[in-house]
């Protein structure tokens, strides 16, 4: 009955005039109770009420049930049929993370890997219905993971990323391509690679101004965001016996290249992070203008409930004659 609703809803005060109708009934009925006087009782003590008697009551009940079914009717009562269809456009995305050592530094806490990983981390979960996947680049690349919409094997993944795994230096055109082909033959709107790194493109076999062209060949926006404090930062070094020191050493950012790689595609950018806090909003800004688009088609369709009611008060006439006509009432 949820979705009932009246076209007529004023209609319904009528039924003000069922309990009107049933008080009449009880004070006429006790007016009508036949009186005697007499001295004792114990003659009638034995009999029975007869049928008539016991049913002297239905046919004005069944009068009653048909007014008010009447008086609903005339409410006209509908049924809401409506559903809605959602359909969802996802975004295939490909995060590109350095892991050349320079990540080492900590300018960012505990350092710029941990920090990028927790980063990206949060922003994987927070996209529930877009395909993710994950290439890892320092003196060269590979992906880590591809396209997916699991975001605990993604968790896992970025977790596990560590420096060391592959030769070091920056290969910002190889690990530019390395997503591209991971990307460039998906059908989603919209097709994204975000690129971190912190340092000068100094490896690698594929230039990255080429990687670039040929991410806005396949209509990808490549989003590159330049890690690392202004001036020095803190970057720890071993000793011949083990023990850490740390080294003020200069960030070097070519930012030149990375903005020039992103405007070569469609709504391409360039961000800067000096800090956590400041990477956090370059994530949260690109999740907010990646949003999924969502479609949602609403029918809706009334349908007329009165039929069931007409019938209710025609056969609740019919039986409170046909109750009259057999019991004489």
């Amino acid at each position: 009955m949820s979705n009932i609703t009246f076209a007529y809803p004023w209609v319904l005060a009528g039924l003000a005039i069922v309990p009107v109708m049933v008080v009449w009934w009880l004070w006429k009925y006790r007016k009508q109770e036949a009186a005697l006087q007499h001295s004792s009782l114990s003659l009638f003590a034995g009999l029975k009420k007869s049928l008539r008697q016991r049913l002297r009551w239905l046919p004005y009940a069944l009068r009653t049930v048909a007014v008010a079914a009447l008086i609903v009717a005339l409410a006209r009562p509908q049924s809401d049929l409506s559903r809605q269809e959602t359909s969802m456009e996802g975004i295939d995305i490909v995060v590109a993370l350095d892991v050349s050592s320079s990540m080492l530094a900590e300018d960012f806490k505990p350092n710029r890997l941990e920090a990028a990983k927790k980063v990206a981390a949060d922003f994987v979960e927070g996209r529930k219905n877009d395909r993710i996947g994950l290439v890892a680049f320092a003196g060269e690349a590979y992906t880590k993971v591809p396209l997916t919409v699991d975001r605990q094997v993604l968790q896992e993944q970025l977790k596990g990323l560590k420096l060391g795994s592959m030769s070091d230096g920056t290969a910002l055109g190889d690990g530019t391509a390395t997503a591209i082909n991971r990307i460039k033959d998906s059908e989603a709107k919209s097709k994204v690679i975000i690129l971190l790194t912190d340092g000068v493109n100094n490896q690698g076999s594929v230039d990255p101004m080429n990687a670039a062209e040929i991410a806005a060949m396949y209509d990808i926006r490549l989003y590159t965001i330049g890690m690392g404090s202004r001036g020095t930062a803190p970057y720890p070094l071993r000793d011949q016996f083990g023990r850490v020191h740390y080294q003020n050493m200069e960030v070097e950012i070519d930012e030149e290249l990375l903005k020039e790689m992103s405007t070569a595609t469609k709504d391409g950018q360039y961000f800067r992070a000096t800090d956590k806090k400041k990477l956090e909003e370059i994530f949260s800004q690109i999740d907010q203008m990646e949003k999924s688009k969502i479609n949602v088609l609403q029918f809706s369709k009334k349908k007329d409930e009165f039929i069931g009611l007409l019938w209710l008060a025609l056969i609740a006439l019919g039986l409170e004659a046909l109750a009259r006509w057999t019991l004489k009432i």
